[in-house]
């Protein structure tokens, strides 16, 4: 046990470290395929309660597994803890977003993208397809599918404390709540939307992936939701577990609403 917790304060000191360390000015990590082909791109947004930005578990090793099965991908890195007051970290979404689809012949991607994110950074990406305040906010098309993988997704009382304070400050009101409540947001519009958690996670309650799934049916967005048994938060990739291969099913779905 003591070792765990030894490697695990270890772990997210690196964590700390590298999210307060931006790759470039846009706060972009690129893993190119590079076979002189255009390939469908996926942009990444790990979580870590808008407090840190958790690459290690969520950016890296998704975008590495995205490239194996043939697709381009990009991490995005945006402000954290006491930078991270609504709306900075929308707009460092937005930035990055404009900047990749700015470059996408350079970068040999086709212009059409799908946004991935996790626990916090399912709330950046969820918040992302909304029409008040997601890409058409930042005059871009929305993401034709949104990979949603144990989010965070209401700033109400199921939400995650640390991620509502360090987004919406310690006493939010109550418009601000629902302006950055995603269930509050979804319209007939919201792009197609994968979900999948744990009913074991015990960081961000399993009711914040219902109440979206609840949303996207009542507005007949298509989506697909999996509740894993026995798994917790902050998985990743979730190898050796029977969540293992939700990434190739996101993919699957991914692929059923994009642009050829």
């Amino acid at each position: 046990m003591e070792k765990t917790e030894r490697t695990m304060g270890i772990r997210e000191k690196i964590e700390e470290f590298y999210s307060n360390v931006r790759p470039n000015r846009f706060g972009i990590r690129k893993y190119l395929l590079k076979d002189g082909r255009k390939h469908k791109a996926a942009i990444i947004v790990p979580g870590g309660a808008y407090e840190r930005v958790c690459s290690f578990v969520e950016g890296r090793p998704i975008a590495q597994r995205l490239n194996a099965l043939g697709y381009s991908a990009f991490v995005i890195y945006y402000r954290c803890k006491d930078k991270a007051l609504f709306p900075s970290p929308m707009d460092d979404l937005g930035r990055g977003v404009k900047e990749i689809l700015e470059k996408a012949d350079q970068y040999n991607i086709l212009p059409s993208y799908s946004l991935w994110g996790f626990s916090a950074g399912g709330h950046l990406a969820a918040s992302f397809g909304t029409e008040e305040i997601g890409a058409k906010k930042y005059g871009l098309p929305s993401p034709s599918t949104l990979v949603l993988s144990y989010p965070v997704v209401t700033m109400g009382e199921l939400g995650h404390p640390l991620t509502r304070e360090n987004l919406l400050g310690k006493n939010p009101s109550e418009d601000m709540i629902r302006k950055t409540s995603i269930e509050k947001l979804v319209t007939p519009s919201y792009p197609p939307t994968f979900l999948w958690c744990g009913d074991s996670d015990d960081v961000v309650d399993k009711e914040n992936t219902l109440m979206l799934q609840k949303s996207l049916m009542e507005n007949s967005v298509e989506c697909r939701t999996t509740i894993y048994p026995g798994i917790g938060h902050g998985v990743g990739l979730a190898s050796g577990t029977v969540a293992e291969g939700w990434i190739e099913e996101a993919v699957a779905f991914w692929e059923s609403h994009s642009e050829s």
